[in-house]
């Protein structure tokens, strides 16, 4: 659900609350595993123009309800999608087995709806989600044990080939490993687009709005929660969105090398995730045997004129082993 742009012709993050589980999803026949998802866990998306509709939100909707519907949007061979909104805002998916981390290879891919501009393929729509993974190490089947974030090719010490026009466009380049935002709930819908609509603060000294858009005008605070701030903590990369033009017409937004969701083709190989990247808090490799559980969230935290936030959208998680997908990790890095 992306808008159509640049084509002038035609054109870790923590929530503190209470993780709830989705009913499990659809399983392969004659209970054999399936590659994709059986599970959304948790489904917290931050502000965003497609919040409350990407799934639909309707009056009265309970988390568990919020997560139903992202799984019915995403599980399987479902055709939908999930919106995680601005910075942070995360989905928390889960299988019917174990993805096997095999050396060398790819294991898993998370589907997005990414895509170039005509002609190109350094930019289009990018909106770049920070993948975390989880493997159950207790055997109880719970998203309990400890979180590893997969080290794509902005992680620290990381720096992608567009770094330079970014800074010169006065983009915030820095990737903050430990950044925390918070939303407020506005105090009433506006009737109108506007760019001073819901404020947000962050724990690096700066402030600001997310703008309603002429687009979409239902509420962008996810409506299910009831606290009236939610905060989201977890590693921002550099902002990626450059507006080409200079007049806020043309804007480009730059695809990482990898290790992202929803940052390149999903028929790329450059989309596809080795297990053998996750690292832990202080950066170091860590030894998984396989992941049973995924986060995803929004990594970018940046406005984008008309086209709104940078917000990461996701259709969907496959096990790349069990569709017989080989991808060689080593040529995506190089």
């Amino acid at each position: 659900m992306k808008k159509i742009f640049l084509l002038p012709a035609c054109l870790l993050p923590i929530l503190a609350v209470t993780a709830c589980s989705s009913e499990d999803g659809p399983k392969g026949g004659d209970n054999t595993p399936t590659p994709f998802v059986t599970r959304v866990i948790d489904y917290r998306p931050a502000v965003g123009q497609f919040t409350n509709q990407l799934p639909e939100y309707e009056e009265g909707d309970t988390q568990e309800d919020m997560n139903r519907k992202a799984l019915a949007a995403i599980g399987g061979e479902g055709e939908g999608m999930v919106t995680l909104g601005g910075f942070g805002g995360y989905i928390i998916v889960g299988f019917d087995h174990t993805i096997e981390n095999k050396s060398g290879l790819c294991d898993f891919r998370v589907l997005g709806n990414a895509f170039y501009a005509n002609g190109q393929s350094d930019y289009g729509s990018c909106e770049p989600g920070v993948i975390m993974v989880s493997y159950d190490a207790n055997h109880n089947n719970q998203a309990d044990d400890p979180w590893y974030e997969i080290a794509g090719s902005s992680h620290l010490g990381g720096k992608e080939s567009w770094i330079d026009l970014a800074n010169e466009a006065g983009n915030d380049t820095k990737t903050i490993a430990d950044y925390e935002i918070t939303y407020f709930r506005p105090e009433q819908n506006p009737d109108t687009a506007t760019d001073n609509y819901i404020r947000w603060e962050d724990n690096q000294g700066n402030s600001g709005y997310k703008a309603m858009n002429s687009s979409h005008k239902q509420p962008y605070y996810p409506q299910w929660i009831k606290e009236d701030k939610i905060t989201f903590k977890g590693t921002r990369l550099p902002q990626n969105g450059i507006d080409l033009s200079k007049e806020g017409k043309y804007y480009a937004l730059y695809r990482f090398r990898y290790g992202y969701a929803d940052n390149e083709l999903n028929s790329n190989d450059a989309s596809a995730i080795d297990i053998d990247w996750a690292v832990d808090g202080q950066g170091n490799p860590v030894n998984l045997p396989g992941v049973d559980f995924i986060k995803i969230y929004t990594g970018v935290n940046q406005e984008n004129g008309w086209l709104g936030e940078c917000s990461t959208e996701i259709t969907g998680v496959v096990d790349l082993h069990l569709t017989q997908v080989e991808i060689k990790s080593s040529t995506i890095k190089q």
